[in-house]
């Protein structure tokens, strides 16, 4: 038997994501039509024997994380459960939490996932690699390769390349360590427990001993990272190895990020949901409703257009984010400067870019919060628009607030 459990974070973590997060929570936003979370889940729905998914997260339960959780379970045929934390335990710490609701039940084995990654999510393969590999209790990360500048902005795997065992891991080197980054989704047996637990308890010493020193017991012993606190530790003891697929892979940690990664699943829609996909049929393409109202001539190129938005006639549209309900005026021209990784680079991921740049506004995809109105014949360049506001000029490279 087998579950699976996908860490959703918490309100003070989708921040890049601003002003969108402030509408729905970050994994619910949609990314190739349908939230963010989906893509995971029904990953794991195909899996043989997959009992349980557990969402782990310190969001209040809210309305659209429960209506989500109703609509996936019925879709997918599979129990979801919403766990939630009572602070932020990092990405070790709130599975230990709730590591009794993880095994409960008996699992051999179970998946851990990040919330804010978009794949192609090869889990019957890493079950496969994890049989071949080490013991029976080994436990698998998968990676992928990056290129030598941009693999410092991710954890680093040195692996042994005879046996794919995990020799060596550096979370986000200040040196060139690997070319193989690890990317959030990970197989672990109930093994795993153990490892977190003796970093547990090494933190409940020290944080008494922290008390009796300082008088400052602050640091909550909960909180556990995997992969600095584990992964580091567990490296080339014959227990962790490496998955490396060949297959898409990107990180979702900015607005801009949703726009690439919505991209890289519409391609893979081709091969497995075509259903989703509008058809070219006799009198042009056949188009299911989207809840959006786009009139004629209207150029819309690389961007995600949210429920309820108006593109009204001969607006032009790139590289943005639509918020739910805004209207664009006519002849209106709303563009941002995409984000995305170089194309003549295969291994290049996509940058998390930092807002501001030397005192200035990084150019990057323009984002309308909900609600927006932009007037006929203006033009809005690199620019974020908070929610609600009624614009009356054109504006270039500012946050509207």
């Amino acid at each position: 038997m087998l579950k699976a459990v996908i860490l959703i974070g918490g309100p003070q973590k989708g921040t890049r994501f601003r002003p969108l997060s402030f509408e729905v929570p970050k994994p619910l936003f949609p990314v190739a039509g349908v939230p963010m979370l989906q893509h995971h889940i029904e990953a794991c729905a195909k899996v043989p024997n997959m009992k349980e998914i557990l969402l782990v997260g310190f969001y209040q339960p809210n309305e659209e994380l429960t209506r989500f959780i109703c609509s996936a379970q019925q879709e997918f045929k599979i129990l979801i459960r919403y766990l939630q934390e009572y602070a932020a335990l990092g990405t070790g710490g709130g599975i230990y939490h709730f590591r009794d609701q993880i095994l409960s039940g008996g699992p051999e084995a179970f998946f851990i996932m990040n919330a804010d990654v978009c794949s192609e999510f090869p889990l019957p393969e890493m079950l496969n690699f994890q049989k071949e590999h080490g013991e029976p209790s080994s436990f698998v990360i998968m990676g992928t390769t990056a290129n030598r500048k941009q693999s410092m902005n991710y954890g680093c795997i040195v692996e042994n390349q005879q046996t794919n065992e995990v020799l060596h891991y550096v979370e986000k080197p200040s040196t060139f360590v690997s070319d193989i980054i690890n990317c959030g989704i990970y197989l672990f047996t109930p093994e795993i427990f153990q490892h977190i637990g003796a970093v547990f308890q090494k933190n409940q010493q020290d944080m008494l001993l922290d008390e009796q020193t300082n008088g400052n017991g602050w640091h909550r012993a909960e909180a556990i990272r995997l992969e600095q606190d584990i992964f580091t530790a567990l490296a080339g003891q014959g227990k962790l190895y490496v998955y490396k697929t060949p297959a898409f892979w990107s990180q979702i940690k900015s607005a801009g990020s949703a726009i690439y990664a919505s991209r890289l699943y519409l391609n893979q829609y081709h091969k497995t949901h075509p259903e989703r996909l509008a058809t070219t049929e006799d009198g042009g393409p056949r188009i299911s409703g989207t809840g959006v109202t786009i009139g004629a001539g209207v150029r819309v190129r690389e961007s995600i257009i949210l429920h309820g938005a108006t593109l009204q006639d001969h607006s032009c549209v790139l590289n943005c984010i639509v918020g739910w309900d805004s209207t664009i005026g006519k002849w209106a021209r709303v563009e941002g400067t995409p984000s995305d990784p170089n194309p003549n680079d295969p291994y290049a991921k996509i940058d998390s870019e930092t807002l501001f740049r030397d005192g200035k506004l990084t150019p990057s995809i323009t984002i309308l919060g909900c609600n927006v109105t932009i007037p006929s014949e203006v033009i809005i360049l690199n620019s974020i628009v908070l929610p609600h506001k009624d614009l009356n000029r054109s504006f270039k490279n500012q946050i509207i607030l």
